[in-house]
């Protein structure tokens, strides 16, 4: 039976939670997800926790913000000017609004608060900070093949 190392593909469900247990997000009720360990997709913290796993095993990993989503940084709230925004967007705390980097990918940021002048907008991931909790049970377990 393959465990799970550096050269593996798995396939699992997972619940994703906060620390009191309200979940943010589940494919427990839909199809498993799969990933290649190390692509990339995964927060190092989770990956490395996985680490060793089978087919079967199930397991409840806390994350820290240091292997999750990390803290917030400061100079991810920015403050913009009112008049950048539609005048037809009704903005409030908690709004996430999408914006164009400079290399024109889409960032979300989140309203925190706004004057008739102006909008302060947080780019921190909204889990910076936080400790999360996953859930997972791994269903498949197979070796990368490489070609």
């Amino acid at each position: 039976m393959c465990v799970i190392d550096s050269h593996t593909q798995v396939v699992l469900h997972f619940s994703l939670s906060m620390e009191d247990g309200s979940v943010i997000d589940s494919n427990f009720d839909a199809e498993p997800a799969t990933f290649t360990v190390g692509d990339g997709n995964l927060l190092p913290g989770f990956e490395r926790s996985l680490m060793g796993l089978r087919s079967g095993d199930e397991r409840s990993i806390k994350v820290s913000p240091a292997d999750g989503f990390g803290m917030p940084n400061p100079n991810n709230v920015q403050v913009l000017k009112k008049s950048l925004f539609d005048e037809s967007l009704t903005l409030e705390p908690g709004l996430v609004v999408s914006f164009a980097d400079a290399a024109g990918a889409e960032r979300p940021g989140m309203v925190q608060s706004f004057d008739d002048n102006e909008v302060v907008i947080d780019f921190n991931h909204p889990l910076a900070g936080k400790t999360i909790v996953f859930d997972v049970k791994i269903i498949d377990v197979q070796p990368v093949v490489k070609n």
